[in-house]
């Protein structure tokens, strides 16, 4: 039987989604890195209205430095209303349905919201239960994840609490967000080891789904080279499909389809990531799950007043460095839009991951997400390990973030990059 306070909450929603109905010019679902940031920039052009229920916005590249104990979760978030652009209206709801053909979506509070465009910005995101046994793992000392704000901060508890045997750290074999974060954390992992003088009883093993070590095979390279140097076991196409936390046990699936069972003392998991799934039922999706847009204007392929960016979208590089070279591309392009002109504007594939190789060391790889080929800013060889670009990975790309990033004011490095190489990109 219903309670008072139930009752007048459930005639509440009722009275909503029978009543509710808004309307936007420009309507924005999802308030991540994409979604921020064209909401900056558009809302000056647009009366724009953004989705999305969460009460804080996280800078996910610090879940790393998080994990390893160099940074805490404060570090890395900051309250949702500090970061809102005050020119939009934000609806602290989350979408339930989308109709593109329409020109509506439905929140789960059954408010209506009628647009004349929209961007679709929503992410990609783990799903822990889809692996057996590694929900149960992770409420246990020895099983940890970087990978989303409730498991990153407990990961320096599990290498705190490593005694002696195999660490195990894995990817997936779906896409993944920001993809050279499953080896970092084992680089970090390996120095902390070391720093605690446990280094010598540990056998450290990195289990990739993939057949590489790195996309890109100048990165590819050096990074083998750390590996050689930290004797960390690299095994490629294992794909982690098991965890007996009972016994301490991770089951990998090979290329073959045969399966490996391994004992641990630490287990480091990426799980694997999908699209929402209201993204992925809808319209707007492929097969796969991911908005099917143009990867070089984000426009939609079927709904030309549909736009999509970042890790929700199929065919482009899921790292926010990808997402703030998308930016510039898509506030051009929703304005031609509107306007009925040709959408010039196109993406070019810039991408970046600062690999941290250790406590004060890191690689950074900048490349074209498309063809696999280095995009270097930098005059000097960027798949050398170095102390600067350390710094400029724990210090002043944050800065660049929290103060331009979600500000939409930072679309990529790609004029310093021209000034650094005397006008070539």
């Amino acid at each position: 039987m219903l309670s008072k306070v139930q009752l007048a909450r459930h005639i509440g929603r009722r009275c909503l989604s029978s009543e509710s109905t808004k309307h936007c010019q420009l309507l924005i679902v999802g308030a991540g890195s994409g979604g921020l940031g064209a909401a900056a920039i558009l809302g000056k052009k647009f009366k724009t209205t953004i989705l999305d229920p969460a009460d804080h916005h996280y800078y996910q590249p610090y879940f790393t430095l998080v994990g390893g104990g160099l940074k805490s979760l404060d570090d890395c978030r900051k309250p949702m209303e500090q970061v809102m652009p005050t020119n939009v209206k934000w609806i602290k709801e989350a979408v339930d349905s989308f109709d593109p053909s329409q020109n509506f979506i439905v929140t789960k509070n059954g408010t209506t919201i009628k647009y004349d465009m929209l961007v679709v910005a929503t992410g990609i995101h783990p799903d822990f239960s889809s692996i057996p046994g590694l929900e149960e793992g992770l409420k246990t000392p020895n099983v940890g994840s970087i990978y989303s704000p409730e498991t990153a901060p407990r990961m320096i508890e599990v290498l705190k609490n490593f005694k002696a045997g195999n660490a195990i750290f894995t990817f997936p074999a779906t896409q993944i967000k920001c993809p050279g974060a499953p080896q970092k954390i084992a680089y970090l992992t390996d120095e902390f080891l070391s720093k605690a003088d446990k280094r010598e009883d540990a056998k450290i093993i990195y289990n990739t789904a993939g057949g590489v070590l790195f996309g890109v095979k100048k990165y590819a390279d050096a990074l083998w080279k750390v590996v050689e140097e930290k004797e960390i076991i690299v095994n490629l196409q294992h794909n982690l499909v098991r965890v007996r936390p009972d016994i301490r046990e991770a089951v990998f699936e090979r290329a073959d389809k045969t399966r490996v069972s391994m004992s641990y003392e630490l287990l480091h998991v990426t799980p694997p990531m999908y699209p929402l799934r209201e993204v992925a039922r809808s319209s707007l999706a492929e097969a796969t799950g991911f908005v099917d847009i143009d990867k070089l204007t984000l426009q939609h392929k079927k709904f030309d007043n549909v736009f999509a960016i970042g890790d929700c979208t199929n065919g482009l590089p899921k790292t926010a460095a990808a997402v703030a070279a998308c930016l510039g591309v898509l506030a051009d392009n929703v304005v031609s839009r509107s306007r009925g002109e040709e959408l010039k504007a196109a993406y070019n594939g810039y991408t970046s991951c600062p690999l941290t190789t250790g406590f004060e060391n890191c690689i950074l790889a900048e490349f074209n997400g498309f063809t696999s080929e280095p995009m270097e800013t930098f005059p000097f060889n960027q798949a050398k390990e170095r102390r600067s670009m350390y710094v400029l990975k724990k210090d002043i790309i944050p800065a660049i973030y929290w103060k331009l990033f979600v500000k939409g004011r930072w679309t990529g490095p790609s004029t310093f990059r021209r000034l650094m190489r005397l006008g070539f990109s």
